[in-house]
C-alpha cells in the first residue's frame, strides 16, 4: 500500500474528530441483513428448553417456531438455520432419522414454508452427527469414517430437505466430494434453484462443545473428528478445499469457527470473490456471554466481534446474537 503525504500536512485524526465524520468515513457496516439466526429444535408441544452451556439460548418445539420467525422478520433477519436435538431412541449407527420425512428439521421446514412462503430463507445442515449413536458426521466402521458410503446418505438427506422446501442446503460433514454429488442430485431432480452453502473450511476445533451439547451429540461422541475436519494449523489446505467445492457447484462458502480464522475469511475473499459466511460458533458465543456476565468485557464486544467478520470479508454471519442485536442495527 502506498500512502501519499506525510505529517504535519497529513493528519489522519482529522477524519475521526466528530461522530458524523467517523460515520461518513466508515469502511464497513453491519446490519440485520448480515445475520443468520440459528434455531435449535426439540420434539414435543409448547416446549422451550434452556441449554445450560449457552446462556439465553433455547431448544424450541415445532409449534413455537412462529414466535421466533415473527420476531426474526420484524428484525429483518433474512435467514434462519435449523438444528435438531434428536431423541436418543431415534439414533442409530447409520443415522437413519436423517432420512425420515417427519424428522424435526422436515417438520420445521414445512411449517415455515406453509406459513411464511419465501419471506424468510431456510438453511439446513447436512451431516449425520445429530442422528448417529456415535456422534460422528459420517458412517463409522471399526473406528474409521467411511467417506464414499456416507456420500449416498448425505445426497438423500439433501434431496429430502430440498423437497420439503429448504432454500439453502449446507453440508457440514467435511466428506470429500459431497458438494459435487449433492449438486448433481439436486439438478437431476428438478431442484436447480436450491443453493448450496458449503462448510468448505471447518476446522477440528475446541470451540464446538456447547453446540454438541445443544444437539445432543457431545456425550456420545466416540473419539474426535480430526480425520475429516481440518487441522487448525493449516491455511493453504483451506484454499484447496474451497477451490474444489466451488468447482463442484458451491454457491457460497462457510468458515467455521469464526473469530480464530479471520485470516482464512480474507484469503478466501481475496482469492475467489465468492460469497463467504462466517459462523460465530457456540464456544465463541458462550465465552463472550460469560465475559459480559462477569463484567470482564463490555456488551459492545458483541458488535466489535461481528464487525471483525465484515472487515475480513464475510458477507454474512451465523450468530446466536442475531435476534438480540438486530434491533439495534440500521
Amino acid at each position: 500500500m502506498i500512502i501519499t503525504g506525510r505529517y504535519p500536512n497529513l493528519r489522519l485524526r482529522r477524519n475521526r474528530k466528530t461522530e458524523w465524520s467517523r460515520r461518513l468515513t466508515q469502511e464497513n457496516t453491519l446490519s440485520s441483513n448480515d445475520l443468520v439466526l440459528p434455531i435449535f429444535l426439540i420434539d414435543g408441544k409448547n416446549k422451550k428448553k434452556s441449554i445450560t452451556s449457552m446462556p439465553d439460548i433455547f431448544r424450541y418445539s415445532i409449534d413455537r417456531l412462529p414466535q421466533i420467525i415473527d420476531k426474526a422478520l420484524l428484525k429483518k433477519i433474512p435467514m434462519v438455520a435449523l438444528f435438531p436435538y434428536t431423541n436418543q431412541r431415534l439414533k442409530n449407527q447409520l443415522g437413519s432419522e436423517a432420512l425420515n420425512e417427519d424428522n424435526l428439521v422436515c417438520q420445521a421446514i414445512r411449517l415455515i414454508k406453509k406459513k411464511y412462503k419465501n419471506k424468510i430463507g431456510i438453511m439446513c445442515d447436512v451431516a449425520l452427527d445429530p442422528y448417529t449413536s456415535h456422534g460422528h458426521d459420517g458412517l463409522l466402521n471399526s473406528g474409521k469414517i467411511l467417506n464414499d458410503e456416507t456420500l449416498k446418505i448425505l445426497v438423500n438427506q439433501s434431496l429430502l430437505q430440498a423437497q420439503m422446501g429448504c432454500d439453502v442446503i449446507s453440508p457440514s460433514d467435511m466428506m470429500d466430494g459431497r458438494i459435487g454429488e449433492i449438486r448433481k442430485a439436486l439438478d437431476k431432480n428438478g431442484l436447480k434453484e436450491v443453493q448450496i452453502l458449503s462448510y468448505a473450511v471447518k476446522y477440528a476445533s475446541s470451540f464446538y462443545g456447547p453446540f454438541r451439547n445443544a444437539v445432543g451429540s457431545k456425550n456420545i461422541l466416540k473419539g474426535d473428528k480430526k480425520t475429516y475436519q481440518m487441522d487448525y494449523s493449516n491455511s493453504l489446505e483451506a484454499m484447496r478445499e474451497v477451490a474444489l467445492d466451488i468447482k463442484e457447484g458451491a454457491d457460497m462458502i462457510m468458515v467455521k469457527p469464526g473469530l480464530p480464522y479471520l485470516d482464512i475469511i480474507k484469503m478466501i475473499k481475496d482469492n475467489y470473490k465468492i460469497p463467504v459466511l462466517a459462523y460465530q460458533v457456540s464456544g465463541e458465543y458462550s465465552l463472550i456471554c460469560n465475559g459480559i456476565k462477569k463484567k470482564i468485557i463490555d456488551k459492545k464486544t458483541i458488535i466489535e466481534t461481528l464487525m471483525s467478520f465484515k472487515r475480513a470479508g464475510a458477507n454474512a454471519i451465523i450468530t446466536y446474537f442475531a435476534d438480540k442485536i438486530a434491533t439495534n442495527l440500521k
